[in-house]
């Protein structure tokens, strides 16, 4: 007897560990970063800190900018994370991705 396979159900569970991973990575490297900058090593660049929220690690990265207390003076980390988690959340609810 084959093997059925639900692909919805295989989609789901591959976008929330894609979606755990990309978050994982964002609250690390505002961790290594906050750390870098305390050291006086050469830093990760502002992008790359941007870019994995905008993949999808919006939550890591805003929960990493509070626990590590990085790179809160900037207006643009302030502001553009948490809008990330909102825009991120209102496509997974748009989506029906839960």
């Amino acid at each position: 007897m084959a093997a059925s396979f639900d692909f919805e159900v295989i989609m789901r569970e591959a976008f929330w560990f894609y979606f755990l991973v990309v978050n994982a990575i964002s609250f690390i490297l505002m961790g290594v970063d906050k750390k870098k900058a305390i050291k006086g090593e050469y830093r990760i660049p502002e992008k790359t800190l941007f870019l994995f929220p905008v993949l999808g690690g919006a939550i890591g990265g805003t929960l990493g900018m509070c626990f590590f207390h990085h790179k809160t003076k900037h207006y643009y980390f302030r502001i553009g994370f948490p809008l990330l988690v909102l825009a991120w959340g209102y496509c997974i609810c748009r989506l029906n991705i839960l």
